[in-house]
């Protein structure tokens, strides 16, 4: 590996490293909001998610075991 590339990887890592943080106790619950979640209405992702393999006609990821039809 030439030292551009080492130096770019380094950098990388120590970037990654960098963003890592304690949270302190009394500022988990602001994190904990619905605000705050990935998927903030489980129901309505679930939803999405049976509309767009019901259209693709594919299923997987998920944990479903289902054809494309609809039906499922």
């Amino acid at each position: 590996m030439s030292n551009a590339v080492r130096t770019v990887l380094l950098l990388v890592l120590l970037c990654g490293l960098a963003a890592c943080e304690a949270v302190p106790a009394y500022q988990r619950g602001d994190l904990a909001r619905t605000e705050m979640a990935f998927d903030p209405d489980p129901l309505e992702s679930r939803l999405n998610q049976h509309i767009y393999f019901s259209k693709e006609a594919s299923t997987g990821g998920n944990g479903v075991a289902a054809g494309g039809c609809g039906c499922n």
